[in-house]
């Protein structure tokens, strides 16, 4: 497409960006959302790779963005290996099911690897992600504390058999503590216009994902 374009996030598009991803986001996972309050908190902690702050503009207009931080990979010798964690990955809802998302991970993945990471480990659900390399966290021994396999820790290599020869242990970012503070995310979210909380079926895939495992 002539008119699109992927870059780095600026300051002054810190705005649009959290306004984006309150709209992509309200009522998805529970009723209303605290991703916006994420992105605008991520940016400012520790983990936080401004080199993967990407938003993605369509004739000018801001349709999508994704951010990143910083977790580590913890091996069974005790070695412990950098790695990158997504999210949130926000598209316009008018603009999704249109291969605008998978365009923007695939080019944040081109920065990932330049900047020397060979693998990407987050919780999703799983039908997003397969088509873009994304497998099991069973299949590549990752686990979330010991012998944990949740259904919805996916895990993609950049270089072939990264993980190969160790079982690891996922240690992600704190940087979504900030969450935890629901009168702080009412506060910010109040600096919006209103929108009205709700529930949806999506809430309930979500519930399922998030509280099951792979067990074989």
């Amino acid at each position: 497409m002539k008119n699109l374009t992927i870059r780095t996030e600026t300051e002054k598009d810190y705005r649009a960006v959290e306004e984006l991803t309150r709209e992509a986001f309200w009522n998805v996972y529970k009723p209303g959302c605290d991703e916006h309050y994420f992105v605008h908190m991520m940016r400012s902690h520790k983990d936080f790779v401004p080199e993967l702050a990407l938003v993605m503009e369509l004739d000018g207009e801001i349709i999508g963005n994704i951010m990143y931080t910083r977790c580590i990979l913890k091996a069974d010798d005790g070695t412990e290996k950098p790695a990158l964690s997504f999210g949130p990955v926000a598209i316009n809802p008018k603009y999704q099911r249109k291969g605008f998302g998978k365009k923007l991970i695939e080019e944040s993945f081109k920065i990932a690897k330049e900047l020397g990471f060979d693998t990407v480990a987050i919780f999703g659900n799983p039908g997003n992600y397969v088509g873009l390399g994304f497998v099991s966290c069973k299949k590549k021994n990752v686990c979330f504390f010991e012998n944990n396999y949740p259904t919805a820790l996916l895990v993609c290599e950049f270089i072939p058999d990264a993980l190969n020869g160790h079982t690891w242990s996922y240690i992600p970012s704190d940087a979504d503590a900030c969450c935890e503070d629901t009168d702080a995310i009412e506060a910010f979210d109040s600096t919006f216009l209103h929108k009205e909380k709700s529930w949806m079926p999506s809430q309930e895939e979500f519930y399922i994902y998030s509280h099951s495992s792979v067990v074989r």
